[in-house]
């Protein structure tokens, strides 16, 4: 359950995020009916961790996710990201895979806080999901919050964009493509990596790009 919404204890705006006109107009409502729902997650103090982890002036690089993990214990805010210690399954694994066939680069440990804190914007396109649900709160208005997260991410400089899947891609679809790098292939589900996603080296383009605008490189082994 969502123990810290239970409690009354409510998310803490990230500041560099905070004048999103989303925070003002659907946050109000959305908590509130977060705080009177039980069995949900990421908890609450982890739902703009993303946010907080990778400042607004400091984006560099946005990998789109869906929701969070329905299971229990898994979400931590990050898109993709498993638990520190916690060995990857699903999705992650596949993504991890692909790192080390594009770079020999090998990350045992599924924890991607490492990469948000390099600049790299880990963003589910919906923030909270229902245990053992996927796309439980899909309509409850987390897309206002990712719209204007992309709109002003393409505004604020050359950004990288790393799309995979169809839904990442149509959100994306209306963005200025001029400056900016847009990768996109299959999700890296297992229903869907052999589709197109092993092979696309998204990391090594991803570093070539950012070297090529003079930016440091992502250290993905972080």
């Amino acid at each position: 359950m969502a123990e810290t919404a239970l409690a009354g204890v409510r998310p803490e705006i990230p500041a560099s995020w905070a004048d999103l006109p989303f925070f003002r107009d659907h946050w109000p409502a959305l908590w509130e009916r977060l705080a009177a729902t039980p069995g949900w997650q990421p908890a609450a103090e982890n739902i703009f961790r993303a946010l907080t982890l990778t400042p607004r002036q400091s984006v560099r690089v946005v990998i789109l996710g869906q929701d969070p993990y329905p299971t229990a214990g898994r979400a931590q805010g990050l898109a993709f990201s498993f638990p520190p210690g916690v060995p990857p399954r699903d999705s992650l694994k596949n993504i991890l895979a692909e790192l080390a066939s594009d770079t020999g680069q090998s990350k045992s440990d599924g924890d991607l806080a490492g990469w948000a804190r390099q600049g790299v914007l880990l963003l589910n396109t919906t923030l909270t999901v229902p245990l053992g649900q996927a796309y439980g709160h899909k309509g409850w208005g987390w897309q206002h919050l990712t719209g204007q997260i992309l709109q002003a991410t393409a505004q604020d400089g050359p950004r990288a964009f790393l799309l995979w899947g169809a839904p990442a891609q149509k959100l994306c679809a209306k963005l200025p493509r001029d400056g900016h790098l847009f990768l996109e292939s299959a999700h890296p589900s297992p229903l869907s990596a052999y589709r197109g996603f092993f092979g696309s080296r998204p990391f090594s383009q991803t570093n070539a790009w950012l070297e090529a605008q003079g930016q440091p490189q992502i250290d993905w082994q972080a």
